[in-house]
């Protein structure tokens, strides 16, 4: 049975503002129902990327704002929140990355919620949930969002180096991880480095928070040390030569796979006490969790909320996918129908994650998008 996508484009109007439709999108997809579901003040959490520092392609707070209003209005007791990252960053451990977040704007004043770092002080504010699933027997989840009574997700829809795309199914299996999750998910891939085309510049080495990259005294070259690399990828952007490569193996795959049952994990608990937002504006190639974001594979294309993780991100995929690729992008093929993602990562399968999703319970790839 094909699951509801609720979806809304940005042709606002001075009669029909873009706040009014979107706050009605919310309202299709029963948001007030959902955290009256739990209990009387219920704790919900809205969990986004804050953005790493000097990225700009991060959801805007201004709809954070509309949500929390929104949750306050409910019943419901609101806190905007995201785990800290494996890598080190602007967003590394509690303290960087609330200032991070403040700085990008979103402050009390501005989404009116508090926020809160879900792993706590140095990421190892966790809580193991049992799934037995294929890769996972049990997965290491944020306290806070285990503890959560109602979940939300708000998702900035892009490419990914790693999975293709990043979306509901990214924010929520990876984003809602603990560090030590992180690791699990990301630890059988290394990169590698293409020792023909490597100048030595050193540029990696000095960004690998892992210290897994260094340079080889004979050749010259950096060379990527794979007991040490916590396959975080990173170093595949950092490159200004493109020089280093995602390894085609079965690690992908089973990253993807990771990736899902983390999902499922978060979710549980919360399957019908959950809803899911995607944002497919200002689609950058990569993930914000780098310091810069590339020009927009496409144009802005609107917003996606479903109660269901798997049919938002194909919808948001398929949208992606019809619509014709932008002047200048760093798309080969910018025709409507090509597949942008493998476009962009041609060495990467992104229906994985959703196969398996749909395979495990999740949701279902078919979906009947309704335009509000």
């Amino acid at each position: 049975m094909a699951s509801q996508v609720f979806y809304e484009d940005l042709r606002g109007t001075p009669k029909d503002p873009n706040f009014k439709r979107f706050a009605r999108l919310l309202d299709a997809v029963d948001l007030k129902s959902t955290i009256a579901r739990k209990k009387k003040r219920p704790l919900v959490a809205i969990k986004l990327h804050f953005g790493e520092r000097g990225n700009t392609a991060y959801i805007r707070p201004i709809y954070l704002r509309q949500v929390v209003d929104k949750v306050w209005d409910y019943g419901g007791r609101p806190f905007l929140t995201d785990a800290n990252t494996l890598y080190v960053g602007t967003r590394a451990e509690a303290v960087s990355h609330l200032t991070t977040a403040i700085q990008n704007g979103f402050a009390y004043a501005v989404v009116n919620a508090p926020l809160i770092i879900a792993d706590g002080l140095t990421g190892t504010a966790e809580i193991e949930v049992a799934i037995n699933q294929e890769q996972f027997i049990s997965v290491y989840l944020s306290e806070a969002i285990v503890l959560a009574d109602t979940f939300i997700s708000l998702a900035h829809f892009k490419g990914h180096e790693l999975t293709g795309f990043g979306g509901t199914i990214k924010n929520v299996g990876m984003g809602s991880a603990s560090r030590k999750g992180k690791l699990a998910q990301h630890s059988n891939i290394s990169p590698k480095v293409n020792q023909k085309k490597c100048t030595g510049c050193g540029d990696c080495v000095a960004h690998c928070a892992q210290q897994a990259i260094r340079i080889d005294p004979e050749t010259e070259k950096a060379v990527i040390d794979p007991k040490k690399c916590v396959g975080c990828a990173e170093c595949i952007l950092i490159c200004p030569y493109g020089n280093i490569e995602i390894q085609w193996n079965e690690s992908i795959p089973i990253f993807l796979k990771k990736m899902v049952e983390y999902t499922y994990g978060v979710l549980k608990n919360k399957k019908d006490r959950a809803v899911f937002v995607n944002f497919i504006t200002q689609v950058s190639p990569a993930c914000d969790c780098y310091p810069h974001n590339d020009a927009p594979i496409v144009g802005d294309l609107g917003i996606l909320a479903s109660r269901d993780p798997v049919a938002i991100d194909q919808a948001a995929a398929d949208l992606v996918n019809q619509s014709p690729g932008l002047p200048g992008c760093s798309l080969k093929d910018t025709s409507p129908g090509a597949d942008k993602f493998r476009d962009l990562y041609p060495q990467v399968d992104w229906e994985i994650q959703l196969d398996y999703a749909e395979q495990i319970g999740l949701g279902t790839r078919q979906y009947e998008l309704i335009k509000i």
